[in-house]
């Protein structure tokens, strides 16, 4: 494979993110630099089931932009909500008010991500259809978020969205840089897409055995513990992020947070949730080729690490079959929970904030871990200037994807 050079670098300029430990990235990178973690009982409507007691983290009151068309905010879904305040805090930042609009791309990582709205609607109407909304005539495809972030930015080149379940908003990424290469845009979007649940998909997950059990239902804080020794399966969490993409040179005005250097979609040929790896091994090294870079250049791994017995593991096997325990490593989950759709993008903001902060923050709950010859940062933040981050994601299905960050200078 070809290595990398300048011209195939693409730039981060804009960030924009909702999370359960804050909104907007000042509060958020200063709730994970602290470890500031909010899991408890989950309380949103449709999330709560006879018998069964729901652990995770949820977004606390939206703060709207006094701008935002109460129009659209009247018939939008939740996860449209959070997506049309994260984008913009990334659109602000990137400066794009006056960009020609046929020459900005957006991509939402996710699919089936509106499951709890769309639960609400039947729960609500099931005995008088009749009188069921228009609005849900569109609002459960998967084109509504994205048609609702096109109209409120004036967004004219394609816009679509991607499923790759867990590994759906590092697929947008790789996605948006696609759109880049091939010429189609100029500048382009991506939204890590808040996957809204209900307690159907939270009960299918625990059946499966990927999601935490009641074992800390008494002790919701000590739940999401990936790479622990106790750990017990994911905690779900409330997220959504967006970066703005662009390519190296566009503009000079703008100072990036990171280059995007090396990038890779890796699949297993297997429909079943297992984890391979073979697969992850090879998302890693075919990342790091594109990026033109050895294990050793890493100096920092965000990793998937959700806290399931089997995937923790297998990733760990995987990332030292290709040499890359010498690196910091810690887990952004432990924080902010398990976003599903939306953890790519998330985990992708969290590296770039602790490069921009030159500090990495804790792994909550890490107390035993399972292989102590990596380089963790466990329960304490810690001081490190990332240079060169590699960040990983995987999705049932077989799904394994891989991006190499790199400090713009």
């Amino acid at each position: 494979m070809l290595k990398n050079n300048r011209q195939d670098k693409f730039l981060i300029t804009g960030i924009g993110i909702t999370s359960n430990i804050g909104q907007g990235k000042e509060a958020f990178t200063s709730a994970l630099l602290k470890g500031s973690s909010v899991f408890n009982q989950l309380l949103r409507p449709g999330r709560q089931q006879d018998g069964n007691t729901f652990l995770g983290a949820e977004i606390a009151d939206l703060v709207y932009p006094i701008d935002f068309p109460k129009r659209l905010l009247r018939s939008a879904s939740y996860s449209g909500c959070v997506a049309l305040i994260t984008v913009k805090e990334a659109w602000d930042e990137a400066g794009l008010n006056n960009f020609e609009s046929e020459r900005i791309g957006f991509i939402a990582g996710g699919s089936n991500f509106q499951q709890r709205h769309l639960q609400q609607f039947y729960h609500k109407y099931q005995t008088n259809p009749q009188f069921l909304t228009p609005t849900y005539g569109f609002s459960f495809l998967d084109t509504d978020v994205v048609a609702l972030c096109t109209e409120y930015f004036g967004i004219k080149g394609p816009a679509y969205t991607v499923g790759g379940a867990s590994a759906s908003g590092q697929l947008a990424i790789i996605e948006a840089i696609k759109t880049l290469q091939t010429g189609q845009v100029d500048i382009c979007i991506v939204l890590g897409a808040l996957m809204d649940i209900s307690a159907w998909e939270l009960q299918g997950f625990r059946a499966l055995g990927a999601m935490g059990s009641d074992k800390y239902k008494d002790e919701p804080q000590k739940a999401c513990r990936p790479f622990d020794q106790n750990r017990d399966g994911f905690i779900y969490g409330e997220n959504c992020g967006a970066l703005v993409l662009e390519r190296d040179g566009l503009r000079n005005t703008i100072k990036p947070y990171a280059a995007l250097t090396g990038w890779a979609l890796v699949m297993d040929a297997n429909r079943n949730p297992n984890p391979s790896e073979e697969g992850e091994s090879r998302a890693i090294e075919k990342a790091l080729n594109q990026a033109g870079l050895s294990p050793a250049d890493i100096d920092y791994i965000n990793p998937h690490g959700t806290g399931s017995p089997l995937g923790d593991e297998t990733e760990l096997k995987a990332l030292k079959s290709v040499k890359l325990n010498r690196a910091y490593i810690n887990s952004t989950k432990s924080i902010i929970g398990h976003g599903l759709t939306s953890a790519g993008t998330a985990e992708v903001i969290a590296s770039l904030l602790q490069m921009k902060a030159t500090k990495l923050h804790p792994s909550l709950n890490l107390e035993k871990t399972i292989d102590d010859s990596f380089n963790w940062v466990k329960t304490s933040a810690t001081d490190h200037e990332i240079k060169k981050a590699l960040t990983l994601s995987m999705g049932f299905g077989g799904i394994n994807t891989a991006l190499c960050l790199e400090k713009y200078n």
